[in-house]
């Protein structure tokens, strides 16, 4: 091959060329390939480029933990397994309460209260007392092996007259929450001396190649809580104990897409719409018989079909979500003498989405008889008759939320286009109505120490603006990572909080968001002065974002303030609500911007 002259030849970047620990020697490679469960694998079973001794190297650290150290807390998102070398740690399957963790729930203001916060404000943006900066009580905040890492207070008494589970050597944790993207279950503390070691989700996946491994984790999942999953679906509440074992044995699970889908999000977002559904895994494909339900179970789903030379979007699916079940309870209850229907719409995976896989047997003989009549989806017409009947079919009540089908398809694909859908507090501006006097701006600086914590801009619909503030997403991408667990999800209210005392500015978080929600900012005190490191003098940053106002007795002060009532928060992982605001307003047209 001939290059050009003004061709430069440099090396192609490699996976890993950025270690997870970069001073994993061969001797520590050499010593875990000797303990189980990797002295068991097939070493057959890994690709040439990618053997298990690069794996452990590349995309696994060695982490060193004193007594007291908290290695996962309950309700952090992680992206990581841990295997237990040597020592023990706590599962600690009774919660602790948040101040132990570093997090406090908001205090509510009454009127008066919030009157006068309003009136006595700061001089100065973004102003702290030195409570808010450095954590005084509850855990201690401390460097271990280079890491900066939270340690409880009061350990011995944190453990004692606890029914809590003990992990020792060969145990492995956090693979749940690292494979299905969810959050820990557990806090998980450190009880003595321990090593542990740490595979990130990519290796995670690469060491699931091996046969036995796999299956390891697959009974693991099954044991502990796949019936648990099913359970949190509507349409297998009434389930007898029996049935749902049925149930749960025949599941296959199968996973879709990129599980970092965050990675390639600005490249996506720019592709055409056609372009974007083609590059999308098929699940289901329109057209095929229907011979299982498909449960999602992390992720997001698009629901589409054929259309001229491309794919019309009808629908987007997100976790406890079904796809096939109108079809399935056409066939199964359809008249004497009808035909069966095929599926009538495709299934494709957005980003990434994991799914369950129940067959068609199963669902007849196990769950559609304990589905409440009134509940089944109604006698489908074919997609032919569909778009030419002139009346709209009834929606059914289990599938699709009602009005979800009535939401133009450009809308639809914009949202999954830009994962908006990701979204369950997204601020949305009718600009229609907004006449720009940016109360709600003004209303958020006054709360949030005279800095707002979001910008009225973003990408815009015809009269529709998805303002730039934190969605509190349904996948919060922002968690991964955070070294001490300050942003975490409330579990009460389920708005993602940034809890300062505890955040070490490392800005992880605001890297993280594909979405650019959150900020770095200096912070000072009352008398306008910047906070400094004791021991480097540099600036203490904290991440700031939209925290809903959890504090202020009238709920989001950017609402409350919007004089022409231009300004919600919807729920975009559910279509039904947005819906039902646009009919008030009248569906908006088809041109994005």
């Amino acid at each position: 091959m001939q290059f050009p002259e003004n061709a430069v030849e440099v090396p192609r970047p490699q996976r890993w060329d950025e270690p997870f620990d970069p001073e994993m020697s061969d001797s520590e490679v050499a010593w875990l390939l000797t303990r189980k469960p990797f002295s068991q694998l097939d070493n057959k079973a890994f690709p040439r480029s990618a053997p298990l001794a690069a794996i452990l190297r590349n995309d696994c650290r060695l982490r060193r933990h004193r007594p007291g150290e908290v290695i996962v807390r309950e309700g952090d998102y992680g992206n990581s397994a841990f295997l237990v070398l040597s020592g023990n740690v706590q599962a600690l399957l009774t919660r602790l309460p948040p101040a132990q963790l570093g997090r406090s729930s908001p205090v509510k203001l009454t009127w008066r209260q919030a009157l006068k916060q309003l009136w006595n404000q700061s001089l100065y943006p973004e102003s702290r007392t030195p409570a808010d900066v450095h954590s005084q009580l509850g855990p201690r905040i401390e460097q271990a092996d280079r890491r900066t890492t939270v340690f409880l207070q009061d350990f011995d008494g944190v453990l004692s007259d606890r029914q809590d589970l003990s992990l020792g050597p060969n145990d492995l944790f956090g693979e749940i929450a690292a494979m299905y993207r969810s959050p820990h279950v557990a806090t998980v503390v450190a009880q003595t001396e321990a090593v542990l070691l740490e595979i990130r989700w990519q290796g995670l996946r690469l060491i699931r190649r091996d046969g036995r491994f796999s299956q390891q984790l697959e009974h693991h999942y099954r044991q502990h809580w796949l019936k648990t999953h099913l359970r949190q679906t509507p349409a297998f509440r009434y389930l007898p104990e029996d049935a749902l074992q049925r149930v749960a044995d025949s599941v296959r699970m199968r996973s879709f897409g990129r599980n970092e889908w965050h990675n390639d999000f600005e490249k996506t977002r720019k592709l055409p719409p056609a372009e974007q559904i083609e590059a999308e895994p098929v699940v289901a494909s329109e057209g095929s018989h229907p011979i299982e339900l498909v449960l999602v179970r992390a992720g997001f789903a698009r629901v589409c079909h054929d259309y001229g030379s491309g794919h019309r979007t009808t629908a987007y699916l997100s976790k406890g979500r079904l796809f096939g079940l109108e079809e399935i309870v056409h066939n199964v209850y359809r008249p004497e003498g009808a035909p069966p229907i095929p599926l009538q719409n495709s299934l494709r995976a957005v980003g990434f989405v994991d799914t369950l896989h129940i067959p068609l047997e199963v669902v007849v003989e196990d769950l559609l008889p304990y589905i409440r009549r009134s509940e089944l989806p109604r006698p489908l017409l074919s997609t032919r008759q569909q778009r030419t009947a002139v009346a709209p079919l009834p929606l059914p009540t289990t599938g699709r939320p009602e009005g979800e089908a009535e939401l133009p398809t450009g809308l639809l694909e914009f949202i999954v286009q830009n994962r908006l859908n990701n979204g369950q507090q997204a601020m949305l501006i009718d600009l229609d109505r907004c006449t720009r006097c940016d109360d709600c701006v003004t209303a958020c600086a006054k709360t949030h120490d005279g800095n707002p914590r979001f910008a009225r801009v973003g990408p815009r619909y015809d009269r529709l603006q998805f303002a730039q503030a934190c969605m509190h997403c349904l996948d919060p991408i922002c968690m991964i990572g955070c070294p001490t667990g300050a942003i975490a999800r409330d579990a009460a209210t389920g708005t993602v909080r940034i809890h300062e005392p505890i955040c070490v500015g490392c800005g992880t978080c605001a890297n993280a968001c594909p979405y650019q929600n959150i900020q770095m900012v200096e912070v000072r005190d009352q008398r306008g002065r910047f906070y400094r490191d004791q021991q480097t003098q540099f600036p203490i940053l904290k991440a700031t974002k939209c925290d809903m106002c959890q504090s202020q007795p009238s709920g989001p002060a950017c609402v409350a303030a919007c004089p022409h009532d231009a300004l919600t928060r919807i729920d975009l992982s559910q279509v039904d609500a947005l819906q039902d605001w646009l009919t008030q307003r009248g569906v908006p047209g088809q041109e994005a911007t």
